[in-house]
């Protein structure tokens, strides 16, 4: 009796089978490269993309001007002049990346009730002010500069200090030497763009995906930055700082996953002294002074103080804030 004919079927060998293996591994590293291309390209679109806004007429309160300030970058920069106490200092407030200058008016209102004179604006390509590109601190740091020379003309005989926070402490830092001012303080402030944007690649995929995919990640941003008009060897704060000869205050949260502990200690590493550092317990990428608003003022404003001029320190102290302990 036959037991049944044996198969015809040929079998396939090692080697008819690597094809496919191969086809299939292809297959998976063309599907993640398409993933990775998508994550920078959106990462970069979304940091770089324009942040217009209609922001309006101040506040009644402020009392203040509307100003239109050429800038070295090309841009016509929006913003609100406050004019305080003579002898009482001037304070120039720079917002965070994809915001404006209405994010400053708590820290506005709080500077001139103390005596300040102010200027808050909107960077090129933010809120009113013209601009195609957000560029992350390039161009930002040219309005920065022109920013400060507005109000040197405006007040010859003041002392000036200024208030960036995240991109605006960049801006601060970035461009051809260090920002013409008394005093500076800095919230937030990326150490360099590659960190900068590891951080944010691990926050836009996860933790696992993003760290793994980070070495990849940041030379592709590299590579594509150029077309966008950003140099990436141009955004490296961390390289600037040491540039610094007034008196520096760097803050920043405890709880920041775009910018973290480490990296802002490192930042405050490279700074001369005088310098203080504030890490703001339990804060995130957060707007500080809405965060901690007694302990802003308890250290923000002792440490702007040095503005002041000698006679305006002996002014009707009814008039003056009070002062606690200098930031550590």
């Amino acid at each position: 009796m036959a037991l049944g004919r044996a198969s015809t079927q040929p079998k396939l060998s090692t080697a008819s089978r690597w094809p496919r293996v191969a086809l299939f591994v292809l297959a998976a590293l063309l599907a993640c490269s398409s993933v990775v291309v998508v994550a920078v390209l959106y990462v970069e679109l979304r940091l770089t993309a324009p942040a217009y806004a209609l922001v309006g007429q101040a506040p009644p309160d402020l009392h203040a001007e509307t100003v239109f300030i050429p800038s070295a970058s090309g841009a016509i920069l929006h913003g609100w002049f406050m004019v305080g106490r003579p002898g009482g200092g001037a304070i120039v407030l720079m917002h965070g990346i994809g915001s404006n200058r209405l994010s400053m008016v708590r820290r506005a209102r709080l500077l001139n009730e103390n005596g300040f004179s102010v200027l808050l604006f909107d960077f090129q390509a933010h809120g009113e002010s013209s601009g195609t590109r957000i560029t992350l601190g390039q161009s930002e740091a040219l309005d920065a500069r022109s920013a400060v020379e507005f109000v040197r003309r405006r007040l010859p005989d003041e002392r000036i200090g200024a208030i960036g926070a995240s991109l605006g402490g960049a801006a601060a830092l970035l461009g051809p030497g260090p920002l013409p001012v008394e005093a500076l303080v800095i919230e937030a402030v990326y150490p360099d763009i590659n960190a900068a944007l590891a951080n944010r690649f691990r926050i836009v995929l996860g933790p696992t995906i993003g760290r793994a995919s980070a070495p990849l990640l940041v030379p592709l941003f590299e590579l594509l930055a150029p077309s966008i008009g950003v140099r990436p060897d141009r955004l490296r704060p961390l390289n600037h700082i040491g540039e610094v000869t007034v008196p520096l205050l760097v803050a920043s949260g405890t709880r920041d996953t775009r910018t973290t502990i480490a990296e802002t200690r490192e930042l405050f590493a490279r700074a001369r002294e005088p310098k203080s550092l504030w890490m703001v317990e339990g804060a995130d990428h957060v707007d500080l002074e809405a965060f901690a608003p007694a302990e802003y003022r308890r250290r923000v404003l002792p440490f702007l103080e040095q503005l002041r001029r000698a006679d305006d320190r002996h002014a009707d102290p009814s008039s003056r804030p009070v002062l606690s302990q200098p930031a550590r």
